[in-house]
């Protein structure tokens, strides 16, 4: 087996624990799209396109509450802005590659995907194929996502409303902190811009509450490193 094969294969490996509630979650999108009025072929083409699963939910939302065009791809784009820090984060990882492959990742680079994958940079930095490591756990998300969504357009009518699928949705996000309550200074960070985000849904004018959170937070992160840093010297 080739290298690039086993990076490729090692990404789907580390994803499949968080594809668990990815499950019900793209059950529920699927099943969200079509009670709203939204054809079989439009929610497929949704989900193939913007692949995102907080961004689409988000879109049903504002659709259905008849917000203007304007106001809802300033939305999405608002929610899927957070993609920029992850491109930033991998970009010292990624800059040897061309134009064509970087835009390839790019599409696969979602919230599990950069999760496991920015860990497994970290360790091989002189492997020039890891970035087959995201492509691999980002197609094992997109598979999933896709399929979920089918499952909830055709079948999500017989799958009783007791199960409370939405659990999914939140659940979907912590499995991707787990690791990340193990050092000091993520688990500072994670309470200080989760708090911000909270406290900000409310307050932080054209719901813009996650990327304030997500600049808090690395700047947060900024200071206690180069705090400790200092200390530690």
């Amino acid at each position: 087996m080739s290298n690039k094969s086993k990076n490729f294969f090692k990404g789907i490996k580390d994803t499949s624990p968080l594809m668990i509630p990815v499950v019900p979650f793209g059950i529920i999108f699927g099943v969200l799209a079509i009670d709203l009025g939204l054809t079989p072929l439009t929610t497929i083409a949704m989900s193939v396109i913007i692949f995102g699963g907080a961004s689409q939910i988000i879109f049903l939302q504002l659709f259905s509450a008849g917000a203007s065009s304007f106001v809802i791809l300033s939305s999405v784009g608002a929610v899927n802005s957070r993609h920029l820090l992850y491109g930033t984060v991998l970009s010292e990882h990624l800059s040897d590659l061309n134009l064509t492959w970087k835009i390839i990742v790019s599409y696969f680079l979602v919230d599990q995907a950069f999760a496991v994958s920015n860990n497994h940079f970290k360790k091989n930095k002189e492997d020039k194929d890891k970035y087959f490591h995201l492509i691999g756990g980002g197609l094992n998300c997109w598979t999933i996502w896709q399929i979920t969504t089918i499952i909830g357009i055709y079948l999500g009518s017989i799958i009783p409303e007791k199960l409370g699928l939405t659990f999914a949705i939140p659940l979907t996000f912590l499995a991707l902190l787990v690791n990340d309550f193990r050092k000091f200074i993520n688990v500072i960070v994670i309470i200080i811009s989760g708090s911000i985000a909270t406290l900000g849904y409310q307050i932080i004018p054209y719901k813009a509450y996650v990327i304030v959170a997500a600049f808090v937070g690395l700047f947060v992160a900024f200071i206690l490193t180069k705090f400790l840093k200092k200390n530690y010297e």
